[in-house]
């Protein structure tokens, strides 16, 4: 089955950067979505941002848009998000996860899951 490994995450200053990446392997459809949520303590899991595969098509939810960018390697393999200027409210555990189908917003939607990565970001 499909597996997803994420990396990057780690511990930053308020107005730092950091970049997560996840690696899928396995994966015997295409196009489909690859999406990044996250989940802060006590907090419910929240999408964070999409790429549809098949067009590059990507969305992110309103709080990171214009700091948090997504995209893909060549091979389509493996996604990442380039987080700026982050805020101490980022702070959470990273999941990258996909589906093969369009992109969807809602959590439960998404077949496969990481396991995960923490940022935490310092004020």
């Amino acid at each position: 089955h499909v597996q997803l490994v994420e990396s990057g995450g780690g511990s930053v200053q308020s107005g730092g950067s950091l970049r997560l990446s996840c690696e899928a392997s396995r994966i015997t459809y295409s196009p489909g979505c690859m999406a990044w949520f996250r989940q802060a303590a006590g907090q419910e899991r929240e999408g964070v941002a999409t790429l549809y595969t098949g067009d590059g098509t990507t969305s992110y939810a309103d709080s990171v848009k214009g700091r948090f960018t997504i995209s893909q390697d060549s091979a389509r393999s493996t996604v990442y998000l380039q987080m700026d200027r982050l805020k101490p409210n980022d702070t959470a555990v990273y999941y990258c996860a996909v589906r093969d189908a369009f992109c969807s917003p809602n959590k439960d939607a998404y077949t496969y899951w990481g396991q995960g990565t923490q940022v935490t970001v310092s004020s």
